[in-house]
């Protein structure tokens, strides 16, 4: 199957800057015609892929402020704050989100006030938003009707995991859903990659999942091509054209107020 789907327009998100050898990644999927979302962890994190894919047309760079780093401590007030000063000029914004899963739920008064800053001085007029939101769904939810996010921002629930009632009260809020092979290794991953509007589906690989050294492009390639594949069979080969459609629709558009780097990256 992987070697005879097409590849996918954009991965709606990535992790590139994780991988030592990032940018000569960056430049093989422009070869290849494949964007992608390179979602980053903190706003250090975010100015370091700035640089590191400057001039590379293939990758966007999302300003993130992951809650994993916000409840380890690594994001305290100044990194918080440099992320508001920087969310003005991103039009990508990415990953940001709550996790209340187990181990982290001893932080949700933490994740939530830094997640409720992220997403006033983010989430403002023509962004792209890719969202974690882990046992949170409710609450992110929560987030973004009560700031009315989805009116004019594109905001993205990267591998979705919540309540059947929180997809469908998702649908509703506007939100799209990128899915990776990951979510749809679950029975309920898949049946929610079957519900979920076809002009709402996106594709993602969240790869690399962590700091890793140097890797390949056609490892990914290979990701984006299961994801594809599997999407096809569960929803027929003609949504991977509406994917893509969806895709440039989200990412290639530019609003006004979206941000002055959108026209750098």
């Amino acid at each position: 199957m992987n070697d005879t789907m097409p590849l996918p327009y954009l991965d709606a998100h990535c992790h590139l800057d994780f991988a030592r050898n990032g940018r000569l990644l960056g430049d093989a999927a422009a070869c290849a015609g494949v964007r992608a979302l390179s979602a980053t962890v903190t706003p250090a994190g975010y100015e370091r892929a700035r640089l590191l894919f400057a001039g590379c047309p293939a990758v966007l760079v999302g300003l993130g402020l992951h809650p994993w780093w916000v409840a380890d401590g690594s994001c305290r007030e100044a990194e918080i704050a440099r992320f508001e000063e920087l969310a003005a000029r991103a039009r990508f914004i990415g990953e940001i989100g709550l996790d209340f899963a187990r181990r982290r739920e001893g932080t949700r008064e933490a994740q939530t006030a830094a997640f409720e800053r992220a997403v006033r001085a983010g989430v403002t007029g023509g962004k792209v938003v890719s969202l974690h939101a882990v046992c949170a769904a409710d609450e992110v939810l929560d987030a973004l009707e009560r700031f009315e996010c989805t009116t004019d921002n594109a905001c993205i629930l990267h591998w979705f995991s919540g309540s059947n009632d929180a997809l469908v009260r998702a649908v509703r809020l506007g939100c799209y859903f990128s899915v990776n092979p990951r979510m749809l290794a679950t029975k309920r991953g898949r049946a929610y990659a079957k519900a979920i509007p076809a002009d709402r589906l996106l594709v993602e690989t969240d790869w690399p999942s962590g700091p890793c050294g140097d890797t390949t492009f056609s490892e990914w390639a290979d990701l984006l091509r299961h994801t594809v594949g599997a999407l096809a069979e569960l929803r027929g080969e003609d949504v991977v054209e509406r994917m893509d459609r969806t895709a440039r629709e989200v990412f290639d558009a530019l609003p006004p107020g979206g941000g002055e780097e959108a026209v750098a990256q």
